[in-house]
């Protein structure tokens, strides 16, 4: 039996044998080939390499959802406050590495390729499916990445505090996170859950949404259970623990059902009672911080149901552009049970407004925070930030280049998985939404609307439990 280098550099194949094909066959037959090879992956019948870049082969990549001029989401507006800081001086060398204090690893893009030194470990994946998604987004958008470097912190809380850089020769370390909040200076930035959360079995948010917009078709708003619902870990911060003392008795009843989320137990039962999708099945759901802010925070609010948001201390990247009485019902963090207690008896008093706040909220999140949207908002963020670099970016001695297949090639389980699931296998059709121009009046408006609607709320439940007293 010939090798396959036999059959093509043998001379049979240009002779004029009548018993030998000719260039013409040879030619029909591989296009034939192709052709039906072709036919059989769109259809299904055979599965293309991980790594296959080809036009029209990414899974569900339409990308059909906006105009090549669709202006962002109002969410996006806090790009421009967040590197104020560094407006006016710019960023130097020296303020970066200022950063590496506490720092994870640092990333360096440079002609597109990105690149990363690190420093330290996280908790669990939380660095490698940050870098993850860096490296997704060079591939959503190839070539239009800036070059530039940046220090990243994968831990919970903010470090840069705002008063330990007040004055006018100030250089704060530019530092990206998850989170931060209104004394702090730390850039926020898309978490890792968005690529997947392997260690408690929570898919990339592209498949998150799609199972969450399934499961809310399963039970009607009216037909939702009327209480308020919270499942969750109580032991991350004090704030949780005095949570659960809101939970039905025998004694009282605050209109809650709250219980304790047992991860190790769940670990080993496979995670069945964790499925997002299933958990929409109440008129009401609670979202509490933990030690900081919460990943979950994403998954309660697209699930339909009016969000009782306990008023936070941090803020992540999109949460920024939500409003009260619009997407969410604002809950008082020092009287949780009588706030709760008065939120779920006004929402069954007024099912249609309160069903059209669950609905308003859960949409905002599927409209805007599609993953689509997701890399537009890092895009613009790594944009605005490498428009303030004082020096030009270089990859230093220790970096490692970040590679889909080599990342994959080291991950194994549901790490794994998920980075094959999250892989963007084809670039963007469109170019990133319009980034609004800077401008302070249109947040100090926005921000006017949300404290108006926090104290129509406080008035109200003020009434309420006034009239309670009395006996009215």
């Amino acid at each position: 039996m010939k090798t396959l280098p036999q059959i093509f550099c043998s001379r049979s194949w240009r002779s004029s044998d009548n018993n030998h094909p000719t260039f013409r066959t040879t030619g029909v037959l591989i296009f034939s080939f192709f052709l039906l090879l072709g036919l059989f992956v769109r259809i299904g019948w055979v599965k293309p390499p991980i790594y296959w870049r080809g036009k029209g082969m990414a899974e569900h990549r339409s990308n059909l959802y906006r105009p090549s001029n669709a202006t962002c989401p109002p969410h996006f507006r806090w790009i421009h406050e967040d590197l104020r800081p560094w407006r006016n001086k710019g960023i130097t060398k020296k303020m970066v590495d200022g950063a590496r204090k506490t720092a994870n690893f640092k990333v360096i893009i440079v002609d597109g390729r990105v690149y990363v030194e690190k420093y330290k470990g996280s908790i669990q994946t939380r660095d490698l499916f940050t870098m993850w998604g860096i490296l997704q987004l060079a591939r959503w958008y190839p070539g239009k990445l800036p070059d530039l470097e940046l220090m990243f912190d994968c831990d919970d809380r903010p470090v840069v505090r705002s008063k330990d850089f007040s004055g006018p020769l100030a250089d704060p370390p530019p530092l990206f996170r998850y989170c931060s909040d209104d004394s702090s200076l730390d850039i926020v930035f898309p978490d890792w859950s968005f690529w997947g959360w392997a260690e408690i079995n929570i898919k990339p948010w592209r498949k998150v949404l799609e199972d969450i917009k399934e499961g809310n078709k399963r039970t009607k708003w009216k037909e939702r259970v009327p209480f308020a619902y919270w499942k969750g870990n109580p032991h991350v911060d004090p704030s949780r623990g005095d949570l659960l003392k809101c939970n039905l008795t025998q004694h009282q009843n605050w209109d809650t059902l709250l219980y304790a989320q047992d991860w190790d137990k769940e670990s080993k039962e496979g995670y069945k009672q964790s499925n997002l999708e299933d958990q929409c099945t109440h008129r009401y759901k609670i979202y509490i911080e933990g030690w900081a802010w919460s990943v979950s925070e994403k998954y309660i609010m697209s699930c339909d149901s009016m969000t009782l948001y306990v008023k936070p201390r941090f803020f992540d990247f999109f949460v920024r552009g939500m409003l009260p009485l619009q997407h969410f019902w604002p809950i008082n963090d020092r009287s949780k049970c009588c706030s709760l207690k008065f939120g779920v008896e006004w929402g069954n008093n007024h099912t249609n407004q309160a069903q059209a706040i669950g609905e308003e909220g859960s949409k905002y999140l599927h409209e805007n925070l599609k993953m689509e949207l997701v890399y537009d908002y890092m895009f613009h963020l790594l944009n605005e930030y490498s428009k303030l670099l004082k020096f030009r970016p270089s990859v230093p001695g220790g970096a490692v280049e970040l590679r889909p297949e080599t990342m994959i090639a080291a991950a194994n389980g549901l790490h794994k998985k998920f980075m094959e699931d999250s892989l963007e296998k084809s670039r963007s059709k469109f170019e990133p939404c319009n980034l609004a121009p800077n401008d302070p009046t249109v947040l100090r408006e926005f921000e006017d609307k949300k404290l108006n609607a926090l104290k129509k709320v406080e008035n109200w439940e003020k009434e309420y439990w006034e009239n309670e007293r009395k006996g009215n």
